[in-house]
């Protein structure tokens, strides 16, 4: 399913990295632009190819690459990618290919740890960014601008109601879920979803919330 080619990029607050690794060989800090690179080329390779009209089956997959790291700005990409897969897949009438380009044009664009900084999850953006890409929505739109919005909003709301400290894939799986919902409410188009959703990644995060988390592995979905 992915490319893991490994790609090097000159960048002048990273050096030559290898991004199949992510993280710079003389062990400097890595900007979100190299943090993310081969995670955010992975995902446009598979999404192009997937068949699924589950975008959280999508999104697990995904993250089992080596290029996906625990945390990071490619999750910015991957939750709207998904999301656009899923929704062509489930009858969507979207041209994929050019909306998952834009998808990692403007998921690109959303710093990394803003969550915390700005009270704004990059995983619920990318939501919002799923529905202005689908909806055609610009500044100048009516009501597609305010169903972005209203994305947006309430995945942050599902999001901020469990509380801190971050986790990109636990923000990613209820962001995905709040979409599907807002979908087939809204736009009429009906993705799946798994019959229960347990997290498999807790071991790499030294912020997981435990038994707090509705995706924790004594739990379900």
């Amino acid at each position: 399913m992915y490319n893991d080619q490994a790609a090097e990029m000159e960048c002048a607050g990273c050096h030559k990295m290898l991004f199949s690794h992510a993280k710079c060989e003389n062990g400097h800090y890595i900007c979100d632009g190299c943090h993310g690179s081969a995670g955010v080329l992975a995902i446009q390779y598979a999404c192009n190819k997937i068949v699924s009209k589950n975008p959280l089956e999508i999104a697990i997959e995904l993250m089992k690459s080596p290029v996906i790291n625990m945390h990071g700005p490619e999750h910015h990409v991957l939750v709207g990618s998904a999301l656009l897969a899923a929704y062509r897949n489930s009858g969507g009438d979207i041209d994929l290919k050019n909306a998952l380009q834009e998808m990692v044009k403007r998921g690109r664009n959303i710093p990394g740890g803003i969550c915390g900084f700005w009270g704004s999850c990059g995983a619920a953006i990318s939501s919002g960014m799923f529905i202005s890409i689908i909806t055609k929505s610009t500044p100048l739109s009516t009501d597609t601008w305010g169903l972005s919005n209203l994305m947006t909003a309430e995945t942050l709301k599902n999001i901020g109601s469990i509380g801190g400290p971050r986790c990109c894939k636990r923000n990613s799986f209820i962001s995905i879920k709040t979409a599907v919902w807002f979908v087939k409410e809204h736009l009429r188009v009906t993705m799946e979803l798994p019959a229960e959703i347990k997290c498999t990644h807790f071991l790499r995060n030294n912020e997981c919330l435990g038994k707090k988390c509705p995706f924790f592995p004594e739990y379900s979905s």
